[in-house]
């Protein structure tokens, strides 16, 4: 599904090296679900940029040979003066779905209103993210990216992510970060612990989380 072949990502941070990933090799399979453990800082958020490829490594090669979706909640890609409605139906084109059928969707599962047609620089963050997150699940991906994202909003749209997290687990996979480690045992087969730059891969979820409780202390 997605494979890391000898990537190399660092930063530069005042006047040294941060390194992220430090020629990693590594496979996504196909018909698991991953959760990405590590301490603040360690780059899960810069990985799972990279494993969308809204980011790219300083060195190696990531391939992807699924439907892979951009982080969920990502609002990056959206045009900051086009109207919520335009940017689900660029992006449903895009992506070979029927735009008025996601807007459907979108304007359903955000529940933003009026603002459906207002500049999408206009919308709070909040906003920002039930639009962006309406959206991915407008389009049918064969892996899921998620960051977080679902603890955004009240605990009622929260609700709703993740019944619609899971009415698409049956047909497609999961890569995720979260600090909820009884959300990860849901959600997730395999584990990867991310820490100094390397990857250390757990069939087992609750060895995972040992490490990375070890890490933390």
């Amino acid at each position: 599904m997605i494979h890391l072949s000898n990537v190399f990502k660092y930063y530069k941070i005042r006047g040294s090296s941060k390194i992220i990933l430090n020629h990693v090799s590594a496979d996504f399979r196909a018909g698991s679900s991953y959760a990405i453990l590590g301490i603040n800082g360690a780059g899960k958020s810069t990985t799972m940029r990279m494993l969308a490829g809204t980011e790219l490594p300083n060195s190696g090669k990531i391939t992807r040979s699924a439907r892979i979706s951009w982080p969920l909640g990502f609002a990056g890609g959206l045009h900051p003066e086009l109207t919520g409605r335009e940017n689900v139906q660029f992006t449903a084109r895009i992506y070979g779905q029927n735009p008025r059928t996601a807007v459907d969707f979108v304007e359903d599962f955000a529940e933003i209103g009026a603002y459906m047609d207002e500049p999408f620089k206009t919308y709070s963050s909040g906003m920002a993210q039930r639009l962006a997150f309406g959206l991915s699940m407008a389009v049918d991906f064969e892996c899921y990216l998620i960051d977080e994202v679902l603890a955004v909003g009240d605990a009622r749209f929260q609700a709703r992510c993740h019944d619609e997290i899971a009415k698409r687990r049956g047909r497609s996979d999961v890569i995720m970060i979260s600090h909820s480690m009884e959300m990860i045992r849901g959600y997730c087969t395999r584990a990867i612990v991310l820490a100094h730059g390397l990857f250390h891969e757990f069939s087992n979820i609750d060895d995972a989380i040992e490490l990375y409780n070890q890490l933390n202390r």
